[in-house]
């Protein structure tokens, strides 16, 4: 036991408990859908009592003990359904706990009912009894355990009990965290809550789902009377018009603020609240030009509903430190002078004047915007900045508020020159609001009165704008995207809190302060652009006015129509509670019935309350199937069903009047069993069935080497395997005695059955087994079962796959099939010697009698090369032409003569038209081009045993979804110009094998045990149109490639030196299968291959694919052939075999001096590769590898690897167009070096030129209307090396112009008709690679609910 306080002071009492062992319980919740995932874990001594656990259980769990039980949930005791005894004294060990492995328990319910969930000691109320067990989620910086019983992920259960705070919660529809934090700021705002609780919905007059109003209104008296932890807004956002696209749209919530502020006022209209939102957010100010010279001031009056304030001015370094700061910023006038001087109309000229705003009028709710979001326009990206600034408790808006102190009395003017300037926001001129009672309201009067006068008045406003802040709006995150949440504080107890989402929690003044936002260290103006922060966006404060403060209404003062709605909302609220309580109790299982005339198995869920008895449930499956017509409701009843192994469980005899929830053993999401809804005739009656296992019983016939289909059979876990045997016996009818039975239980895990007293449970048999039996009267009986006969039978059986071949559609030259046929004698033709052998049945047994005389040639062949291998080793003296010298097939019985015309065949097939071979055949680096890498099988990237690798050795690398190389070619080309030994990773020596099928000596590396090998014919469906030659293959998956080849030698009719094997998957794609020393493992049943003329990759050689790359023509990549490098190659030789070739297959007559070999990544081009690289050690190559071929238009400028080669092309802005591309070599990374090339080749001074790095994949493709503004041009640095160029590698794009060259100034017409042609050229390249932020969508509210209708817009 867990030494007590007092023990554990006392050392050795310590040790003996620390050295008793522990036992791991992990308990599975199956009583609740939500909780059924879930996991608890107890780490107990073994000595505890069982009662202590329970009691241990259910404090973990939340459930008051005694009300429910604990059942063995693993292990043998798997289908022991009886609880553990909870008031035992006995230990756990005792009980049958194992210390040192997993416990597994199933907590269910106690005599079908749901266990009680324990109450507080604090005598709260049930809903806070069930948060408690239920657990509020982990708040910002908390962190939960991984044995907690509910997991931190938000389900709807965690909605179910409000908050310990009082307050509820707002659930996040995917994105509507904007919307949330302003809805729970109107919410906290006790004037607009009242204001809004006054107004009455008519619903005779409007719909209530598209009265945003009414939602609003349901929406608080759910907030201020749910018992729920958090409630949906959807009916809120469905009266906005919005549908579910909205829900995943981040929108501004000070944008969302105006636009539904917009929206209620037209809702409004003509009603006591008409003015409702001006009386509380709308405020005034004074935009004025006042006239330096004879002091004449224009001005209008503009209205506001928040002022915005600037974090840092446009330029600046250095931001606001505080709100009031940024406020007299706002205030501070601007001198207007030189060119931007004012037309006085005093006197008719321009002159100096001072221009700026003036606040005429604050208004009750004062709510500031901390412009935090900016525009980089540099980078033209949408940056966030994270700056501190402070705001505090109280703000004091008196100071900002001006006497208008100048003495000339042209300072009254109140000219209307300033009512038709643009750009003022919230523009009222006038508005009747203020027209009548300005001098009143603002304390300023415009008009003739004294100064003395309009100073007591201004004074006496001063006096009363001392406001209080009460909401905080923060946004966490980057322009990019974030998350909304609110700081609010409650009018009624002084306490903030935090609104996030469905999370409301208590916050103090210091998280307050957290909001200001700022990082440590000196940064520059856009540094922040992508940084991510938490500070605050909007701040609202009320105005400190005894008279005016208004508190919540009490529910006693809700007007009727209220109070009508908050029981309306209570009735629909406990509705939905009974509604998940009859959920919670409600088993919901699949069902199954074979209608009885039909005869077909149809399917439903069937969903009962778990009081309800099985013979009721019965009743209710039976009209669920609806067989009132079919059969009588007593020829019906259910049996326990799994579907999957089509299996009937047990039958429920005696047991009508069970409880379904005690039957099915509690309410669960989901069942590890079905439901039969079985019937019967009225004459029959029904079978019992006890809980059985089913058993497939394969027979085995040795002599035959068969294996037959399966048959089933239904036995019990406590029979014995003797007993066992008698059933197959009956079964069978083989006799019990000589009978072997062999359980598979997994693959390759083939287990003879050989004590006749074990039980069948005790063998590890489960609900659905395998077996397979033999009983023969031969001596392989007696033979240890490894050795036997049935078990190699049985193993070849399982690793044994069936594979489709389609063969050459031609064979490579007549050649080879005749002189087969001269070697068989004198028949006249090949297909008489065919039909000699099979008979009238034509060519296709020819196919038949290579295959049958070949297969038992190679069985023989096997055992002599296993004889061998023991004698002679891997002999490296063994010739070329004794790898076939033990294989009698046709292929083997050419005289010397034939090695002739193998060579002339060899001649023939390097020579063969490349075209029909590109079109047929597809490497891996082709398919790349096409789609992603993904949508290839898995396998062929997961597979650690696949014969279909895509590269030349283990650790090569893969290709890439976009075409790329996980190794680059030339990944530090720079610096390994300097290294004195050249990396080797990817070459062919550090396999395990090699990737020829033949050794330096021409020893065979197909020799292997697993050489089982059966074919036949194959002939496709009719009306395929496929005449392609197939094969139907048997072979073990432990087979190398190299051995699969050798055998499908006799039937492709050319050595397997001169032939490929592709595998086809499903959507059609082809990859070759190169390694030749791995096995078919990755393959499975029904795959397809195609063979494929050509010569096969001997050790050290690779496979490449060459194109040629055309800088200025608009598809710059195109295939030219396969060629072969080998290892310790120079490029200078790759290049003088590839002269012949280009000429032949391609019409490319060139010189070696001519043309350039250089890496290809993708599209782009890289690296270029002197003549002097040697394959392997200065360049990395791999199988399927890529190459550009590049024709020069003279000598070669590339000399070392010290140069660097750039693709250059000139913008020229006056005529909207660019220039060809021109290659530029550069000696070094400069940038001065690049610029003073540029100026050579274009003629451009020096100091003019501007340049810039392309973006995308060659050849970086951008519209004229966009290269001017788009590329990040003239870039600060001094090599090209670094950020933000990055151009270490040969092929990197250029563009550069002269910067004194103007821009073209184009018509709306002429744009147009540019658009229109580069976006038809740019559609054909598909090279548009510009930025692309993602789209916003317009934030609207739709007034009447249909977005195509009058719409409120920002």
């Amino acid at each position: 036991m867990v030494p007590s306080e007092e023990n554990q002071l006392v050392p050795k009492e310590v040790e003996s408990a620390a050295e008793e062992p522990r036992v791991l319980c992990i308990i599975q919740d199956t009583t609740n859908s939500k909780t059924v995932n879930e996991r608890v874990t107890l780490n107990v001594p073994a000595s505890t009592p069982l009662k202590k656990l329970f009691e241990d259980v259910a404090s973990k769990v939340g459930y008051e003990n005694g009300t429910f039980d604990l059942v063995w949930g693993n292990g043998d005791n798997v289908t022991d359904l009886t609880p553990i005894d909870q008031n035992s004294d006995k230990s756990i060990l005792d009980a049958g706990f194992e210390p040192g492995k997993k416990n597994f328990l199933h907590l269910t319910d106690k005599d079908g009912e749901q266990p009680h969930i324990m109450q507080e000691e604090s005598g709260t109320t049930e809903d806070s009894a069930q948060d408690r067990f239920i657990g509020p989620l982990p708040r910002e910086g908390s962190i939960s355990c991984t044995n907690n019983y509910v997991s931190q992920s938000y389900s709807y259960s965690s909605v179910l009990s409000k908050s310990e705070t009082g307050y509820v919660g707002l659930v996040n529809q995917a994105m509507t965290c904007y919307l949330n934090s302003l809805l729970q700021t109107l919410f906290m705002t006790p004037e607009f809550r009242n204001a809004l609780y006054k107004w009455e919905f008519e619903e005779s007059e409007e719909d209530p789902v598209t009265s945003i109003p009414y939602q609003l209104q349901r929406l608080f008296v759910l907030l201020q009377t749910s018992k729920k932890r958090a409630i949906e807004t959807t009916d809120v956002t469905r009266s906005f018009g919005w549908d579910s696209s909205e829900a995943w749209q981040q929108h501004d919530v000070q944008e969302l603020c105006r636009v539904m502020f917009d929206a209620l006022e037209q809702k409004w209209k003509q009603t006591e609240q008409a003015d409702l939102i001006n009386q509380l957010y709308q405020g005034k100010l004074k935009d004025y030009v006042r006239c330096l010279e004879c002091g004449y001031e224009g001005w209008r009056i503009d209205t506001y509903l928040d002022i915005p304030l600037v974090i840092r001015p446009y330029g600046s370094n250095q931001a606001f430190a505080s709100v009031e700061e940024a406020l007299h910023a706002f205030i501070q006038p601007e001198i207007l002078d030189g060119p931007n001087q004012y037309f006085c109309e005093r006197c008719k000229k321009k002159c100096d004047a001072r221009k700026g705003l003036r606040f005429l009028h604050f208004p009750y709710l004062l709510t500031l915007q901390l412009k935090r979001f900016d525009f980089d326009y540099t980078t033209m990206h949408r940056i966030k900045l994270n700056d501190r600034m402070t705001f505090p408790e109280e703000l004091d808006m008196s100071i900002f508020i001006d006497v208008e102190d100048e003495k000339s009395p042209q300072t009254e003017s109140c000219t209307d020159s300033g009512a038709e300037n643009e750009g003022s926001c919230h523009s009222d001129q006038m508005s009747n609001d203020f027209s009548n009672d300005d001098g009143v309201d603002e304390g300023i009067c415009l008009e003739s009165n004294s100064a003395a006068e309009r100073i007591a008045k201004v004074g006496s406003e001063k006096n009363s704008l001392l406001y209080e802040l009460f909401s905080v709006m923060v946004h966490s995150g980057s322009a990019a995207g974030g998350h909304y949440y609110a700081c609010i504080k409650s009018f009624s107890d002084d306490q903030w809190y935090s609104f996030n989402d469905q999370h409301v929690s208590k916050i103090t003044q210091e998280d307050i302060k957290k909001t200001y936002g700022g990082s440590s260290g000196s940064r520059g103006y856009y540094s922040s652009a992508f940084a991510s922060s938490t500070n605050a966006y909007m701040l609202i404060y009320r105005l400190k006015d005894p008279a005016r403060n208004a508190k919540f209404l009490e529910s006693h003062e809700y007007p009727d129509h209220i109070k009508q709605l908050v029981q309306k909302e209570r009735e629909l609220e406990e509705q939905e509670k009974r509604q998940r309580e009859i959920e919670r109790n409600t088993c919901k299982i699949k069902l199954f019935c074979m209608h009885p005339t039909k005869q077909i198995m149809m399917e439903n869920k069937l969903e009962v309350h778990k009081d309800k008895t099985l013979k009721e449930a019965v009743g209710i499956a039976y009209k669920l199937m609806d067989l009132e017509d079919a059969v009588p409701l007593d020829c019906c009843r259910l049996v326990k069903y799994d579907e999957f192994h089509d299996y009937l469980e047990r039958s429920y005899e005696g047991e009508e009047d069970t409880p379904m929830g005690l039957l099915l053993g509690g309410v669960k999401s989901t069942y590890m069993f079905d439901l039969l809804l079985e019937t019967r005739r009225p004459d029959q009656i029904f079978q019992c069935y006890k809980p059985e296992v089913m058993v497939k019983v394969h027979v085995v016939d040795l002599k035959t080497e068969s294996v037959a289909p399966p048959i089933s059979v239904r036995a019990y876990l406590n029979q014995t395997v003797s007993e066992f045997k008698q059933l197959i016996s009956k079964a069978t009818h083989l006799p019990a005695e000589t009978t072997r039975v062999v359980l598979e239980r997994c693959y390759n895990d083939l287990r003879l059955l050989n004590v006749p007293s074990k039980t069948l449970k005790a063998e590890g048999f489960f609900r659905s087994n395998k077996v397979f039996i033999e009983s023969s009267e031969s001596l392989d009986r007696h033979v240890a079962y490894t050795d036997s006969h049935l078990w190699k039978l049985l193993d070849r059986h399982a690793n044994t796959i069936r594979l489709y071949v389609s063969l050459p559609e031609k064979s490579p030259g007549s050649q080879f099939r005749q002189s087969v046929y001269q070697k068989t004698g004198d028949l006249g033709n090949l297909d008489e010697a065919c039909e000699r052998v099979k008979g009238p049945a034509g060519n296709m047994k020819c196919v038949e009698a290579i295959l049958e005389e070949s297969t038992e040639k190679l069985k023989s062949l096997s055992l002599q090369q296993q004889q061998q291998e023991g004698d002679n080793g891997d002999s490296s003296k063994s010739t070329e032409a004794s790898d076939f010298e033990n294989i009698e097939s046709p292929s083997n019985e050419i005289d010397s003569s034939a090695s002739v015309e193998n060579r002339e065949l060899e001649n023939q097939i390097q020579i063969s038209d490349p075209e029909n071979l590109q079109s047929e055949e597809r490497s891996d680096s082709d398919v790349n081009n096409d789609r992603s890498t993904s949508s290839v099988d898995s396998d062929i990237l997961s597979s650690s045993h696949s014969s279909d690798t895509l590269c030349n050795v283990d650790n090569a690398p893969i290709p890439l979804a976009n075409g790329l190389d996980s190794h680059s070619i030339t990944s530090s080309r720079r610096s390994k110009a300097n290294q004195g030994k050249k990396e080797t990773w990817d070459t062919a020596e550090e396999d395990s094998g090699t990737d020829s099928e033949y050794d330096e000596s021409g020893k065979s590396r197909g020799e292997t045990q697993y050489v089982y090998f059966k074919s036949e014919p194959y002939t496709a469906d009719e009306g395929s149109g496929d005449k392609q030659k197939w094969l139907v293959v048997h072979v073990d998956k432990r087979i190398t490639l190299s051995a699969f080849k050798q055998q499908l030698e006799p039937f492709v009719g050319v050595p397997s030196s001169h032939f490929k094997v592709f595998r086809v998957y499903a959507n059609n794609q082809e990859f070759e299968s190169v390694r030749l020393n791995e096995t078919l493992s990755s393959f499975s049943d029904d795959n397809k291959i195609t063979i494929r003329l050509g010569r096969a990759l001997k050790k050290g050689e690779y496979r490449v694919k060459v194109y040629q790359l055309l800088v200025n023509e608009p598809e710059p990549c195109k295939f030219l052939l396969d060629a072969v490098f080998a290892k310790g190659m120079t490029v200078r030789q790759s290049k003088e075999e590839l002269l012949p070739q280009l000429r032949e297959q391609c019409g490319l007559d060139l010189t070696i001096d001519r043309f350039r070999l250089r890496k290809k990544t993708w599209k782009n081009p890289g690296t270029v590769f002197l003549d002097y690289h040697i394959y392997e050690e200065d360049i990395n190559i791999s199988s399927n590898w890529e190459v550009f071929l590049e024709i020069l238009d003279g000598i070669e400028k590339m000399k070392s690897m010290s140069q660097l080669a750039v693709l250059s092309r000139r913008w020229r802005p006056s005529e909207m167009k660019l220039d060809s591309f021109q290659e530029v070599v550069l000696e070094s990374s400069g940038v001065e070096e690049l610029k003073e090339k540029l100026s050579e080749l274009s003629g451009i001074p020096l100091e003019n030129i501007e340049f810039a790095k392309g973006r995308g994949t060659f050849p970086c493709d951008i519209s004229v209307l966009e290269i001017h503004q788009d590329l990040d041009w003239n870039p600060k640095v001094s090599t090209l090396n670094v950020w933000p160029l990055y151009i270490c590698d040969d092929g990197a794009v250029i563009f550069y112009r002269d910067k004194t060259e103007e821009l073209m100034e184009l018509t709306d017409e002429q744009r147009n008709e540019l658009m229109k042609k580069e976006s038809s050229r740019l559609q054909k390249t598909g090279h548009r690679v510009t930025y692309s932020p993602r789209k916003e969508k317009a934030l609207k509210i739709y007034l009447d609910g249909a977005p195509n209708k009058d719409l409120i817009q920002d």
